[in-house]
C-alpha cells in the first residue's frame, strides 16, 4: 500500500532543489527548503529565487504565500528528504562528496522510521550505497535497504536530475525520471512521490544503475561537443569556416555533428565524465580525452584573441557573454568566464565585458582597472577585437555593420552566413 508523504524536505536550495521544492509545494505539500546560506533561505523566505529562471518566483511567491513552502537553515522532522547539493571535483579531477555527505549527516538525528531518502546530486557509482553506511553509523537504532531489503526502517533511493536551465519548471515535470533503489520498495516509493507532479516516462532500477547512467548522458553529450571543439580547431589550422564544414557534413542523413563553441561549463558536463573516469581509468580513455579537448578549446580562444590583440598598441577587446551558456545568469565552469580571466591575467588592454545577465563582474574580475562591465552597443563600438563567447539573445540583435570594422571572433557561430540553396 502506498504510504501518502505530505511533507518533503529538499536539502540543497540550488539551480535544482529550489524549482524542486516549489514544484512539490505547488501540488499542495508541506516543503521544507534546507541551505546553509543565511541569504539565500531569507531572500527565499521572502518569495524571491536567489538566481534567475523564468516562471519561479511566480510559483515561489504563491507557494510562500500559501505556507506551502518555507525556507530555513536546519533541518526539520519530514516524511521524505532529497540531497540536492554540489559535487563538484577536486583540482585532481576527483568527486568531491563533502556537501552530500554533511547534507545526510544533517538529517540523521531527525530521520524516523518510514521516512524516505532520495539523492538527486549527480554522484559516482556507489554513493547510494555509501550513505546507507554512513546514516547507519549515524543512527544504529535505524535499518536501511541494503543490509534489510523490503523490510528497513528508511527507505533509501538514488533519482538524478533531467533539466535544462532557463526551462527547469517544465522539463521538472515533463522529462523523463529514473528511480534507482537500493531495493526494490525504496525504488517504489521515490516513484510515488515523484508522481505527485512527474508526468514524463518513469523508470525502475537500482541505484548503481540510475547513478551510471546519469554519468553517461552527460558523458555522452560531451564527447559529441568534444568531436565538434576538435573540429573547429582543425577548421581554423586550414583556414576554413567550420558552421559551413559542420552543415554540409550534417545533410547526410545520419550525420548530426553539435555545435562548437567556447567550451563547455555548467554543472554536470565538464564535472561529471571526470567521476567515471576516477572509477576506471585504463576503460576510459575517450571520456578523457573529450574531457581534455573541451578544456582546452578556452585556452585556445584565448590565446587566438591575444594573438589578435597584439596587433595594436593599446587593443580594447569586448568580450560578449561570461555565462556559461545562452540567456542564464549562471557563471560555474563557465569557458567564457575562463576566457575573460586569461587575458585579463595577461594584462593585454583594456577588456569590455557584456552581460546582460548578470548586474556585476565576478570577484575574479571586479577589482581590475581594466575590465569593465559595459552595454554591447558602447563596447561593439569602441572594440579593436569582438569575441562573441556566448549565444545569448540578446546578441542576435548585433548590427552587422557595427561590427563590419572590427576584428570578430566568433565562438558560437552567431554570425555564421547560411548555406545558399542549389
Amino acid at each position: 500500500m502506498t504510504r501518502t508523504r505530505q511533507t518533503i524536505s529538499v536539502i540543497g536550495l540550488g539551480y535544482v532543489g529550489l524549482p524542486t521544492a516549489a514544484t512539490f509545494a505547488s501540488r499542495g505539500l508541506s516543503v521544507i527548503g534546507v541551505d546553509i546560506r543565511a541569504d539565500a533561505v531569507e531572500r527565499i523566505q521572502s518569495g524571491k529565487a536567489h538566481f534567475i529562471e523564468p516562471d519561479l518566483d511566480i510559483v515561489l511567491r504563491a507557494v510562500v504565500t500559501a505556507g506551502n513552502l518555507r525556507a530555513t537553515t536546519q533541518p526539520e522532522p519530514a516524511d521524505a528528504f532529497l540531497i540536492a547539493v554540489p559535487t563538484p571535483i577536486r583540482d585532481d579531477r576527483t568527486a568531491d562528496l563533502t556537501a552530500v555527505r554533511s547534507a545526510l549527516a544533517s538529517i540523521a538525528p531527525v530521520l524516523k522510521r518510514g521516512d524516505l531518502i532520495i539523492i538527486e546530486s549527480t554522484c559516482p557509482v556507489g554513493t547510494t550505497q555509501g550513505a546507507a553506511e554512513q546514516l547507519r553509523g549515524l543512527r544504529p537504532d535505524l535499518t536501511f535497504p541494503d543490509t534489510d531489503p523490503e523490510s528497513s526502517d528508511i527507505l533509501l533511493a538514488y533519482s538524478p536530475e533531467r533539466i535544462l536551465p532557463g526551462h527547469t519548471l517544465r522539463e521538472l515535470i515533463e522529462n523523463p525520471r529514473t528511480y534507482g533503489g537500493l531495493d526494490h520498495r525504496s525504488a517504489l516509493a521515490a516513484r510515488d512521490l515523484y508522481s505527485v507532479f512527474a508526468t514524463g516516462p518513469q523508470r525502475l532500477t537500482t541505484a548503481p544503475t540510475a547513478e551510471l547512467s546519469k554519468l553517461v548522458e552527460n558523458a555522452y553529450r560531451d564527447v559529441n561537443v568534444a568531436f565538434a571543439n576538435e573540429l573547429s580547431l582543425v577548421c581554423d589550422a586550414l583556414g576554413l569556416d567550420v558552421w559551413s564544414v559542420i552543415r554540409l557534413a550534417n545533410l547526410h542523413p545520419r550525420v548530426n555533428i553539435l555545435a562548437p563553441g567556447a567550451g563547455v561549463g555548467g554543472h554536470c558536463i565538464p564535472v561529471d565524465p571526470w567521476f567515471i573516469h576516477e572509477a576506471l581509468p585504463q576503460q576510459t580513455p575517450l571520456i578523457r580525452a573529450s574531457r581534455e579537448v573541451n578544456d582546452g578549446k578556452p585556452r585556445f580562444l584565448a590565446d587566438k584573441i591575444a594573438g589578435i590583440a597584439s596587433r595594436f598598441r593599446e587593443p580594447k577587446i569586448a568580450l560578449l557573454g561570461l555565462t556559461y551558456k545562452p540567456n542564464v545568469d549562471d557563471l560555474r565552469e563557465s569557458p567564457a568566464l575562463h576566457i575573460a580571466c586569461d587575458l585579463a591575467e595577461r594584462r593585454l588592454g583594456r577588456l569590455m565585458i557584456v552581460e546582460p545577465h548578470v548586474p556585476e563582474l565576478p570577484d575574479s574580475l571586479a577589482d581590475r582597472t581594466d575590465v569593465e562591465l559595459m552595454a554591447l552597443q558602447d563596447a561593439v563600438a569602441e572594440a579593436d577585437v569582438v569575441a562573441i563567447l556566448v549565444a545569448h539573445d540578446r546578441f542576435r540583435n548585433l548590427n552587422r555593420g557595427a561590427v563590419s570594422a572590427k576584428i570578430v571572433v566568433d565562438a558560437v557561430g552567431l554570425l555564421a552566413q547560411p548555406l545558399e540553396a542549389a
